[in-house]
């Protein structure tokens, strides 16, 4: 009876485990969620909610792809990862971007048609890394960007190149990548002849095998050169290299491919990892390789090599004696290497050996992570090849290894360019760029301190000698001077932030962490303008390094921020006396080593700002700003999977508003915990909920003390589902709140503080509001692009929503609008409050002849229950018109601007009302609104409604009114 209850129990744990891989989500499923969303916007209440974006600009996001003009090279197309394409005219002096009505942000490559002004744009960028965002197939807009056509291969998620004829605009050539975390069949090569209506695949190598680059040759375009590359990810592991990588080629346009790279000098085998090419012309072809195949030398045993230093390994068998008889200097050497706590010295841990408190084995499991690959060893890393044959054989250019050049991650890079001048000429992008003018034998390094270092993209100019334009992880710099120096081309907002934060300064301030591109903060009053320039004082400041993560910022002293990089790595910084102290939690001697995420999570308590927690595996605490830490959990996770990406980690922290100690946590792995205690004890709380997927955000209630809101996210299983749950019994039951949200996976969820009804959350592709509780959704961003939103927090006291894109910055809309809106009068029209003017002697001037006179701006925002046209009318105190103007509104929200002008006749009324009153025409030949109450009446769909609008004396006029009646009077 037993063995069949054991049975039974492992029988309902195998199909739970089944039923947690949840499937890739389907091509049909995405195409029905492009129409949906398209549809919700057409239908959103709040689709004309005004957003303003408050930068950074000076550092930018990641560039995959540019188009220059063959015929002038002033004019060029940049592509970003998840900032969508942008057109300059002027050399990058300016942009402007057109991609903001395509359905995603999201670009692997671009092509141009230049005589046509034809744009292809192939979605989802190749690197795949964590944030590489998957696209929606081919885009192609055929005027200028104005307007954007999805032209099939939804589902190859992942595009690397286009490759268009020049004598036919309806023929294109196509590599995509494929699916990053599942495999599938539509990658490989694709052609159309019929201008994107239809494709045919014309090369597939396997359904892990993609496209990640894709050439034709300069004066023949006949003949192409195409990489295959192997490759599998997981949220634990990646292996990006494998036996189906290699070089194809096409003598046919691309109607049919050979494999080139077979027994005739090029790497062969499981270690070929991803491959870029530079064609020369038909025959001379560069290659750049990730070889993930390990050195020779780094086989050998350290002992052989006479490396004397001590590593992990010497540990695990080393005698006692042995131990106490270790050289001090070589045992400090490695107690601070692999960062032991400060208060093991060598004479502590030899006194704790000597007395047994310690084993020799414990200095070995301080590092030992059971879930970390076994390495074998140093792999080769980049390495160039050369063609003279069209790949009938291949050569190695150099001798030796590339060092300090791909470093562990080779597969974020592997682009080169070479010089159409001179094919001896070749640029590499990496870590950092290098150039080579011997045909790849030797290189020189290329650096400026105003350019980042991790590149993506090199164009050199076939005209002009010395001309560069590189992309990289912080935007765009351009050279004419083979890169000696470097301009910066940053002037838009194209940020790519993982998470936000708000002060409570007044103005307030934003802060965030940014992908690959540090911390910064910056005031929310943020204006894009060059004018920093004049002075040197940009508005944003770098906080510190690396790949920015999340920040937590002290209400109490602003100056007191928590910021840092990637697994932990953070600092608490004070701003004030630019003191920093690295405050990462260590486990103890004796333990195994924490897990921490990539984006590891951090909280201030709301109820004691000493108290900071901090997420690895456990749960830590520090009860005096981080300068010593409690592990108050036991392991919170599934126990973590082995691989080289650290994995079974939390995630997200929320503790309840309502009380202390009473915390959420979840895990990458699916497991949300909850404690009522402060952590003395733990209980799961997610076994009703989809397993295995990433917890990418917990929210108690600031309304109810027992509720709770929890997102999931099924993206590192290519599952665009929209996960959101509520519970009201603290995680005992879960309800379902995803209701009409198109595919997305979701990556934040959070509450109105003054309105319990209302939620607000951030999917992989827009923003949304919901107005009863998560059982409707309303698409949020219809002044927004179509991008990654990662973060969103409320400024309480401006009662601001602070939106962190993933690839456009950040965006501000105020709530008031929002809040006072009524759901239960939907069929009403609903006028909202307009916040009283200054009126300023500015108005309609200019502060010379030849600038523009200044013109003041309002938006008067009302709800108008169906689509039409409203009148609106500005009245005054007795009612009489001062101006009324007709627009067309949309059922929902809608906003008009007013510049606070009045007509003729209005004028001569208020003078009429108003003794002494004398309304002078401004500068520019209008009349405005002097001080006073007004009204402002709006008809529409057969209703009346009106609202207060006050113009206030001016500070200046106001400071001189009353110093004049404060003045003493003469004798």
């Amino acid at each position: 009876m037993l063995s069949r209850f054991l049975l039974f129990i492992l029988l309902i744990g195998f199909l739970l485990t089944v039923q947690a891989q949840q499937p890739a989500t389907s091509v049909n499923a995405l195409q029905e969620a492009l129409n949906s969303k398209e549809h919700m916007l057409e239908n959103s209440l709040v689709k004309n909610v005004p957003f303003k974006n408050v930068g950074p600009t000076l550092m930018s996001g990641r560039v995959v792809d540019i188009e220059v003009n063959p015929e002038n090279s002033t004019e060029f197309y940049v592509a970003y990862a998840t900032g969508g394409v942008w057109y300059t005219v002027n050399n990058g002096n300016t942009f402007e971007s057109v991609f903001d009505s395509a359905p995603t942000q999201n670009v692997g490559d671009i092509a141009v048609n230049w005589k046509e002004n034809i744009i292809w744009a192939g979605t989802g960028e190749t690197i795949s890394s964590r944030s590489s965002y998957a696209g929606i197939g081919i885009l192609k807009s055929t005027d200028g960007g104005k307007t954007w056509e999805q032209k099939g291969l939804l589902d190859a998620h992942h595009i690397s190149d286009i490759v268009l004829d020049a004598t036919n605009p309806d023929v294109a050539v196509v590599g995509a990548l494929g699916h990053l975390y599942s495999p599938n069949e539509q990658r490989g090569i694709f052609k159309t002849t019929d201008g994107g209506d239809t494709w045919d695949k014309k090369l597939y190598i396997g359904d892990e095998t993609g496209i990640i680059c894709l050439a034709e040759a300069p004066g023949n375009p006949n003949v192409m050169y195409a990489t295959a590359w192997e490759r599998e990810r997981m949220a634990w592991d990646f292996r990006g290299a494998g036996e189906n990588s290699g070089i194809y080629k096409s003598t046919d346009a691309g109607d049919s491919w050979e494999l080139v790279t077979t027994g005739n000098g090029f790497p062969q085998g499981e270690g070929v990892g991803r491959i870029g090419v530079a064609v020369v012309d038909e025959n001379t072809i560069y290659a750049i390789h990730d070889s993930q195949f390990i050195r020779e030398e780094s086989k050998e045993k350290d002992y052989e090599k006479g490396d004397k230093s001590l590593k992990p390994e010497t540990f695990k068998t080393i005698t006692k004696a042995a131990f106490l008889a270790l050289d001090e200097e070589s045992l400090s050497d490695y107690l601070r290497d692999n960062r032991f706590p400060r208060q093991y010295d060598v004479s502590k841990v030899k006194a704790m050996i000597k007395s047994d408190e310690l084993k020799p084995t414990d200095l070995f499991l301080y590092t030992y992570d059971k879930n970390a690959t076994d390495s074998e060893g140093e792999v080769i890393g980049a390495e160039i090849y050369l063609s003279e044959d069209g790949g009938a054989t291949w050569n190695k250019t150099h001798e030796g290894y590339i060092d300090d050049f791909f470093y562990s991650y080779g597969y974020v890079f592997a682009e080169m360019d070479v010089n159409p001048q001179d094919k001896d000429e070749i640029y590499l992008v990496g870590v950092p760029l290098i150039k080579s003018t011997d045909g790849g034998k030797t290189f020189t390094y290329i650096s400026e301190p105003n350019v980042h270092v991790d590149h993506h993209v090199i164009w050199v100019d076939p005209k002009m000698p010395n001309h560069l334009i590189n992309g990289n992880d912080g935007g765009l710099n351009m050279s004419y001077d083979g890169g000696e120096s470097w301009s910066k081309l940053n002037s838009m907002p194209l940020a790519q932030f993982y998470a936000i934060s708000v002060d409570y300064e007044k103005p307030y301030n934003v802060y965030g962490g940014l992908q690959d591109n540090g911390t910064w903060k910056g005031p929310s009053t943020y204006e894009y303008s060059k004018s920093w320039e004049a002075d040197g004082n940009y508005p944003y400041e770098n906080l510190g390094g690396g790949d920015g993560m999340q920040v937590q910022v002290d209400r109490r002293n602003s100056n007191i921020v928590y910021g840092g990089s990637q697994f932990g790595y953070y600092n608490r910084m004070n701003l004030e006396t630019g003191e920093r102290q690295y405050i990462k939690p260590s486990h103890d001697v004796g333990e195994t080593p924490y897990r921490f995420n990539w984006e590891t999570p951090i909280l201030l308590s709301p109820h004691n700002q000493d108290i900071l927690y901090l997420g690895g595996n456990k749960l830590m605490r520090s009860m005096n700003q981080g300068d010593d830490w409690t592990a108050i959990s036991p392991d919170l996770t599934a126990g973590g999977k082995k691989g080289n990406v650290p994995y079974g980690t939390l995630t997200t922290i929320s503790e309840s508003p309502f009380q202390f100690g009473l915390i959420y946590t979840g895990s990458d792995d699916g497991v949300i915990q909850v404690t009522q205690d402060a952590g003395g004890s733990w209980s799961v709380i997610s076994e009703t909920l989809p397993q295995d997927l990433w917890v990418s955000k917990l929210t108690a209630s600031a309304h109810k003390k027992s509720r709770i809101y929890a997102t999931l996210n099924g993206y590192r299983y290519d599952d665009f589902t929209p996960y959101a749950y509520v519970s009201e019994d603290y995680g005992k039951t879960w309800e379902d709140i995803s209701s009409n949200l198109p595919l997305s996976p979701i990556n934040v969820l959070i509450e109105d503080p003054v309105k319990e009804a209302i939620l607000y959350l951030g999917t992989d592709d827009a923003s949304y509001v919901s107005l009863d509780k998560g059982s409707t959704w309303q698409l949020l961003d219809g002044s927004m692009p179509n991008v990654a939103v990662h973060d969103l927090v409320v400024q309480t006291e401006a009662n601001d929503l602070v939106v962190g894109t993933h690839g456009r910055s950040i965006y501000i809309t105020n709530l008031d609008d929002i809040q006072n809106f009524d759901a239960q009068k939907a069929e009403d029209l609903q006028v909202f409050e307009i916040d009283p003017v200054n009126y300023s002697t500015n108005w309609g001037r200019s502060w010379s002849a030849w600038s523009s006179a200044n013109i003041p701006e309002l938006n008067i925002g009302f709800y108008a229950p169906q689509s039409g046209n409203a009148a609106i009318s500005l009245k005054s105190a007795a009612g009489k018109t001062l101006k009324s103007w007709e627009v067309e509104v949309s059922r929902g929200f809608n906003y008009s601007s007013y510049d606070l002008s009045i007509s003729e006749s209005g004028k001569k009324h208020l003078e009429k009302e108003t003794k002494d009153l004398e309304i002078k025409k401004a500068q520019n030949g209008v009349y405005y609104l002097p001080a006073g109450k007004y009204d402002v009446e709006i008809k529409t769909a057969g209703k009346t409604q009106t609202t207060a609008l006050k113009i206030e004396e001016g500070n200046r006029r106001r400071d001189r009114a009353e110093a004049a009646a404060n003045a003493p009077e003469e004798d």
